[in-house]
């Protein structure tokens, strides 16, 4: 069974930083593209950052200049690097792992507060 496994949430104060991090087992990690997602309270859920198999990154606008996504191959791991977060950025986040012959799988959240 697949499993994508999140680390790095947790509190932290505005304009601190976190890492995030995506552990992938049981699927070919270097043929997926994979991405961050965001869900706040009471909104939809929406993509925070990709990187495609060869590398390739998309920012939402939100996070452009602030994150930075990032993933080894080797360790088969994505990271999401935060930096000079805000209250806005409070939301569970996901990690989504998708490659069209075989369709995407998402990890169970971890929960980002950003609060004083």
């Amino acid at each position: 069974q697949v499993q994508l496994v999140e680390s790095g949430g947790g509190l932290v104060q505005p304009g601190g930083s976190l890492r995030l991090s995506c552990t992938a087992s049981r699927i070919t990690f270097s043929r997926f593209n994979m991405g961050w997602y965001r869900q706040a309270s009471g909104k939809q859920r929406e993509l925070v950052a990709s990187i495609s198999s060869n590398g390739i990154t998309n920012y939402a606008d939100s996070g452009k200049g602030r994150f930075a996504i990032s993933r080894d191959d080797d360790k088969r791991t994505v990271f999401l690097q935060m930096n000079s977060l805000k209250p806005e950025d409070t939301a569970v986040y996901y990690c989504n792992a998708q490659w069209s012959l075989v369709g995407d799988y998402w990890g169970q959240g971890t929960q980002v507060t950003v609060s004083s």
